[in-house]
């Protein structure tokens, strides 16, 4: 039987059922996607990123003044690592508002479709944790930026130069890569 690689357009190397393929005429493009976020978190490991993201230190200070978190992508689902940092961060006394357009309700708190509605019915937010994949982060920055948030938080595995631009560009602190609720726990 005939391989035929990832790069010619088909979704895996793997038969699909019957020796069949389906072929998959995006995945290149995905691939380039994913090779550029990686890249992304390899410049901010190596100090490359283009703006300053708080040190342990800088996060100790941010955190022990009990900030209050937004946490976008924040999942209704218990298996889902947002939910979890979410019920992890109201276990250790944080005020925390959900934020998911497509859900009602995370951890039997109101969840609010954007950071923007969220503050506006509930008030201000310090830290916008963010749970999207780095091409949804510009957006969120932008929303951390109106709502007068202090900080552009992206969770662990999460890094996006773009983002941390807007961010930067609007004097808020960042942290990138990073999971809020191990940081918390921390101090």
């Amino acid at each position: 039987m005939e391989r035929r690689s990832c790069e010619a357009g088909y979704a895996s190397p793997v038969p699909g059922v019957d020796g069949l393929r389906t072929p998959d005429p995006d995945a290149t493009a995905r691939r380039r996607e994913r090779d550029s976020w990686t890249a992304e978190l390899l410049d901010l490991e190596a100090g490359r990123i283009g703006f300053p993201v708080l040190d342990r230190e800088g996060i100790r200070d941010l955190l022990a003044s009990r900030p209050r978190v937004a946490v976008v992508g924040a999942s209704p689902n218990p298996m889902r690592p947002s939910h979890g940092v979410l019920i992890d961060l109201l276990a250790l006394g944080y005020d925390v508002v959900p934020v998911n357009p497509t859900a009602d309700e995370v951890a039997g708190l109101r969840c609010y479709p954007s950071v923007v509605e969220a503050v506006a019915a509930t008030g201000p937010v310090d830290i916008v944790d963010v749970f999207r994949l780095p091409p949804a982060c510009p957006e969120h920055a932008r929303e951390a930026v109106e709502v007068g948030a202090r900080c552009l938080w992206l969770q662990l595995g999460i890094v996006s130069r773009e983002a941390g631009l807007i961010a930067r560009a609007a004097g808020l602190s960042i942290v990138m890569n990073k999971c809020l609720a191990v940081e918390a726990a921390r101090w």
